[in-house]
This record gives structure tokens, sequence and C-alpha cells, in this order.
């Protein structure tokens, strides 16, 4: 089983929005990294076929997706960036409905419904109406739609948007155990997401993949480019206007920098041992 794409393209006008993308994925958990207008939802919109490539293809298991038609997006589950819901419906109406719309046999929907409610931590809330919900908990809804049809390719855009940190490392441990015989593919601004759980990272820039791998692979990269320095607080403005100060916290009258930096950015600097946020704004830190 595998999901591949070969020289996806989308133009918008004169605008590059995704560049000559190439990848091959089998079952594991994908984390989609970059800052925004890298062009990750236009990927993961052209992967759906929700948008069509100015060129390049799709495959499926070898064959072409757009041949495939129905056969292919009853793989699919997705989750968009800005996801929509009828206020009136009930969170067990509203899926209810997704089911139809998706053509799941009315004989297991109801089961699956509530095992889905369940999982995503609001069987309580099965009959609330979705106005009543908290932003959190339509996110949990949108999870749950995206996984009705049990796909074998999932997709999601932001999903731990709006979910407090209990919330995020459930979804991390679904995600990590949905992804055992199956594609999951999630962009977040939460790099620590990607890092607890993403078996591979693809790390977007103005629509071209600049960085591929393993997590552990890829934070080797910014080995020599994390320091600490500690300075007097009335210079940290003045450092954090020169340089990625990627944290800093006070002690006392001084300020510990953690500083994202080719060279070593003061005599008193110390090495830090690197993570993927720091990989992450050594190459966004501009954008971010």
């Amino acid at each position: 089983m595998d999901l591949s794409f070969d020289r996806l393209t989308k133009h918008y006008g004169g605008k590059i929005a995704v560049d000559r993308v190439s990848a091959t994925l089998t079952p594991g958990v994908y984390g989609l990294l970059g800052a925004n207008g890298a062009g990750k939802t236009t990927l993961m919109r052209m992967l759906c076929g929700i948008l069509e490539p100015t060129s390049g293809e799709v495959f499926w298991d070898g064959k072409e997706v757009t041949g495939l038609g129905a056969a292919y997006r009853n793989v699919l589950g997705y989750l968009p960036q800005d996801f929509g819901c009828y206020p009136h419906y009930t969170a067990a109406e509203f899926l209810s409905y997704i089911a139809v719309l998706k053509g799941l046999p009315r004989d297991t929907v109801q089961r699956r419904i509530r095992e889905l409610l369940d999982t995503v931590g609001l069987r309580g809330a099965a009959g609330k109406k979705l106005r009543t919900f908290s932003g959190g908990m339509k996110q949990r809804v949108g999870i749950a739609q995206a996984l009705l049809n049990d796909p074998q390719v999932l997709i999601l855009d932001e999903p731990t948007s709006g979910l407090d940190p209990k919330e995020r490392v459930h979804l991390r441990n679904l995600l990590a155990d949905y992804a055992g015989d199956r594609i999951v593919i999630l962009s977040t601004h939460i790099v620590s997401d990607v890092e607890a759980i993403a078996d591979e990272v693809l790390m977007m820039k103005a629509g071209s993949f600049i960085l591929r791998g393993a997590v552990p692979e890829l934070v080797r990269q910014a080995e020599g480019k994390v320091w600490e320095l500690t300075v007097p607080a009335a210079r940290a403005r003045a450092w954090q206007a020169r340089a990625t100060v990627a944290n800093f916290r006070h002690e006392g009258d001084r300020v510990v920098l953690r500083i994202i930096s080719d060279e070593r950015p003061g005599s008193q600097a110390v090495p830090c041992r690197p993570t993927m946020e720091d990989l992450y704004l050594y190459h966004f830190g501009e954008e971010a």
C-alpha cells in the first residue's frame, strides 16, 4: 500500500504554490512542516482530489487517482484547516449526515459513530447541538468525521488547533496507533506534535520540499547551531532584534537566551542539544 505523487505542481496565476514535489508514502505518520504560505494546504488538497494540479500526478497503489474516482475517495479521510459544521445539528446527527455523504452502510453507521465519539472523548455530548460546543470540541467532531470510513489515507490539516494539552496527547497517541497499517499525513504549526509521533518529516518552503527524513536524522542537522547565552535583562530586546531567539527566561536581573545561529553568538555562549523546533526556527526564523 502506497500513496505517491510525481512532480506535483500548482500555479495560481503567476504564483507557484507547489513546485514539482515528489514522494512515495507507505504506512506511517508523515508530518508536514512549514511557515504559512509554504504550500502545505495546497499539497494536501491536491492529494485529496479537491484541487486539480497544474501538472503532475497522484498515484494510489500505482494507479493514477483521477481514473479511480470513488474507489480512491473511499480510502480517504480528510480534516480541512477550516472545518465547518452545521450548528443546529447534534454531534451524532452531523456524523450521520457525513456518513450518508460518504455512502457508508446504514447497518453499521450508528455503531461506528458511537465508537468514534467515545474515541474522541465526546460520548457524553452526542446529543448536544454543535452550536454549544467549544472550539476544541468542534475540532474533535472534525477528527471523528475524518475517521468515519476507517480510511487507509488520513490527511489532517492543523488537527490539534483548539485542543488543550491533554487532548493533543490523546490525539497523538490515537494517530500513532492508527498509522500502524495506514498512511497518516498531518500539517501543524505545533512542532512538538510532529516531533512526538512523526515517522518522517517533510519540510516545505516556497512550495518545495527542503528537508525530508526521520526526526532524529533531521535534528542532527541543527547541531552546532543552538546556543544558550546569559545577558543582562536590559540587553535582551537588542538580542531579539539581531538574532533568532527560540526562548528566553529571567534569572534575577539577567536573561538566559536560546539562540539559533551558525556562529557562536558571543564568547560566553554554550552549545545546546537541538530539537525539531530549533531546526524549524533555523529555516523559518524570519517567517516565525
